[in-house]
């Protein structure tokens, strides 16, 4: 049987890191970041994940601390 979790998940992370996060993969997004992490650890079928707020590329970032 299977089971769908839905949940909201808030996060703070320094800007250093999350800059560094999304430079090491090219073209990542916060949400395919958080999408590889879950992926990796509980084996799911089907994963979907949304920012509502929040810079998800790393070019929104930019303009933030521009």
């Amino acid at each position: 049987m299977d089971v769908k979790i839905k949940v909201t998940l808030n996060f703070k992370v320094s800007d250093t890191s999350l800059e560094d996060a999304l430079a090491e993969f090219d073209e990542i997004t916060v949400a395919g970041l958080i999408h590889e992490i879950l992926d990796k650890s509980v084996a799911c079928d089907e994963i979907s994940v949304n920012v509502d707020e929040g810079p998800n590329t790393l070019e929104e970032f930019d303009k933030l601390n521009a």
